[in-house]
């Protein structure tokens, strides 16, 4: 039997396949970078092993360093968590060479199905190997690998061949394989999926399907099981793909065959051959533990002759750190704070105080609910994801809750176009006006005041930006001899944690938190504004700021100071959190000071470039997915 594991990743799914092994009584070995020797699965794990470097190929990547610190460790199995190496066929054969358990299908069927390309020779269909205007829209994808990298959407046949290079550096960053092919982009189609379990012995069991149609950059955002409103026969087709697929390859442990679902017809996408993000849905449906019976399958137990009966509804919710309004640009500092109530599960690999790097995903938590139905299962996440406590950099957590509520998903009716469609709508400033003033009277009560005088003092005022929304708003306050006062509103409580006011009869409480001039108000992100601007800190018009931390690794070619650049027109690449990131002329113009340079770490807010334009009342910088 397997008595210790080596995961071969980090974050969010190393401390959830810890779990299970710490349940099963098996010991964990994990494996950590340089930015991560702190991080909180290293922190859970029984031994840990450094991966010297920081990017994913100097360390996670690293096939034979990982191996090696398998056998130093003394584990007598590998589980390869999900991304970085758990889809490279070489890996496993180093492993199971290394005389190690490998916690995965057998090599051979990840060599069959781990490439696209291959996958989709295998089930009959043969990716386009010519793109002319009759096929746009299409789609390059990595061949090895998921999670959005290496993905783009082309519809002008001009740009193909440039999506094609940021695909392939993607692919290559993310993965060690820069392949990429391109396929037919079907528009309005539902991403579903089929999750699959097969042991040693012949048993296949098809665990139904997932809906995970919500996506940003082809990366899923909610997901759910099973897939509404399919209807039996369809259903029927998918589950019967899904395990002709297994067969195929002989495959063994936990897998994942995915479709596109358009106009009641399936088009298959991919095996993925391995454990997916969004296994939790499945598992609160079926009532099992997939990790562990990955670990079961690997010891050579046989599955029951029919699964379980799935009940109820699950739905997953992934919580970025990532600001929506900003092209989902990734977001890094502290971690003040994160909790979500106890109805819901909460996996994440990060605990209060525990710092968002620039190096990895983005991804913090995913959140679970389960129940009888699927309105009830929605309503219920979005209820939990309301009243979590998200301290710390901007996240997604508000696009969540109102896509959760959103009529063409509660209805059913999403597809992978939602947020191009809706995205506006959903991240547009929606802010809590009474926030800001119970802001300032729980910092008012955080400071010692010597009594209060019997002439009237003076209107307090303080001045609060949105974090989310970059909205300003001012308010003010007075102190009386009966205590805080605001106009048109009763302050029935004040304290530096709970501020209680009344408005027409109605009482309302807000929960307060500080983080030095960062004040979170039932988790509304405001920071403490001082009276005066300084201009020392003040950016000339037309100013490109980096949005994020930060690699600078590329510079448009033939760009020089005094050039001319045209609005839109990409000028910078950074790489942040396995993304690239364009920063784009905000204006014509002409460019006047160029401060990037390939190579260079840049942090949120570092001057890149300066565009000197005619008219800058209606410029804005931002920056744009590659």
């Amino acid at each position: 039997m397997i008595s210790s594991v080596l995961v071969a990743n980090r974050g969010e799914i190393a401390c959830r396949v810890f779990r299970t092994c710490r349940d099963l009584g098996i010991r964990t070995v994990a494996v950590h970078s340089d930015p991560d020797a702190d991080a909180l699965h290293v922190r859970e794990a029984d031994l840990a092993v450094r991966l010297p470097g920081a990017t994913p190929a100097e360390t996670y990547l690293r096939a034979d360093l990982v191996v090696k610190a398998a056998l130093d460790a003394g584990a007598d199995a590998v589980h390869p968590g999900y991304g970085f190496l758990s889809e490279n066929p070489g890996f496993a054969r180093a492993v199971m060479d290394a005389g190690l358990v490998w916690v995965g299908p057998p090599p051979e069927a990840i060599e069959a199905m781990a490439s696209k390309t291959r996958a989709k020779e295998l089930m009959g269909i043969a990716p386009l190997t010519e793109v002319g205007p009759d096929d746009l829209p299409v789609l390059v994808k990595a061949a090895a690998g998921g999670g959005g990298r290496g993905m783009r959407i082309v519809r002008e046949l001009a740009d193909l061949e440039a999506e094609l290079a940021v695909s392939r550096a993607e692919a290559r960053s993310a993965f060690g394989d820069g392949e990429v092919f391109v396929e037919p982009y079907v528009e309005g189609g539902r991403h579903v999926e089929v999750q699959v379990l097969a042991d040693t012995h012949g048993t296949v069991w098809v665990l139904g399907t997932r809906d995970c149609s919500l996506q940003r950059r082809h990366q899923k955002v909610i997901e759910e099981a099973p897939a509404p409103g399919l209807g039996p026969e369809l259903e029927a087709e998918l589950h019967e793909s899904a395990e002709r697929a297994v067969r195929a390859v002989s495959y063994v442990g936990a897998g994942t065959v995915e479709f596109l679902v358009a106009g009641g017809t399936a088009h298959f996408l991919e095996m993925n051959t391995r454990l997916q993000v969004e296994h939790p849905v499945t598992e609160a449906v079926f009532g099992l533990d997939l990790v562990a019976w990955q670990l079961r399958i690997a010891e050579g137990e046989a599955l029951d002759a029919s699964p379980p009966v799935p009940r109820g509804h699950a739905v997953e919710a992934r919580l970025y750190a990532e600001d929506p309004a900003a092209a989902f640009a990734p977001q890094t500092g502290t971690l003040h704070r994160l909790a979500v109530p106890d109805s819901v599960r909460l996996d994440t690999g990060y605990t209060d105080g525990d710092t968002i790097g620039v190096h990895y995903d983005a991804m913090l938590a995913k959140v679970v609910a389960h129940a009888p139905t699927r309105a009830a299962a929605v309503r219920a996440l979005a209820g939990a994801l309301e009243r979590a406590a998200v301290h710390g950099p901007v996240t997604n957590r508000d696009l969540l809750i109102r896509s959760l509520r959103h009529p063409e998903f509660t209805g059913g009716r999403m597809d992978t176009g939602f947020y191009e469609r809706h995205l506006a709508e959903l991240t547009a400033p929606a802010e809590d006006p009474y926030a800001p003033l119970a802001a300032a009277l729980a910092g008012a009560r955080g400071h010692r005041f010597g009594g209060f005088r019997n002439v009237p003092s003076q209107p307090q005022s303080k001045r609060y930006r949105s974090e989310q929304y970059g909205t300003e708003l001012e308010v003010g306050y007075r102190h009386t001899r009966d205590g805080l006062e605001a106009d048109g509103v009763r302050v029935v409580h004040a304290s530096p944690a709970r501020v209680v006011l009344e408005v027409g009869g109605v009482r309302r409480t807000f929960r307060v938190a500080a983080y030095g001039d960062r004040v979170y108000v039932n988790d509304v992100a405001l920071t403490a504004l001082p009276r005066f601007t300084d201009t020392g800190e003040q950016r000339a018009p037309g100013s490109l700021l980096a949005p994020m931390p930060g690699t600078v690794v590329r510079v448009a070619e033939g760009l020089a100071e005094g050039a001319a650049v045209t609005a839109g027109q990409p000028l910078i690449w950074l790489e942040a959190m396995k993304m690239e990131h364009r920063i784009t002329s905000p204006a014509a113009g002409t460019l006047t000071a160029l401060h990037a340079a390939v190579g260079r770490q840049v942090e949120v807010g570092a001057l890149l470039a300066v565009v000197d334009v005619a008219d800058t009342a209606d410029v804005v910088q931002e920056g744009t997915p590659a």
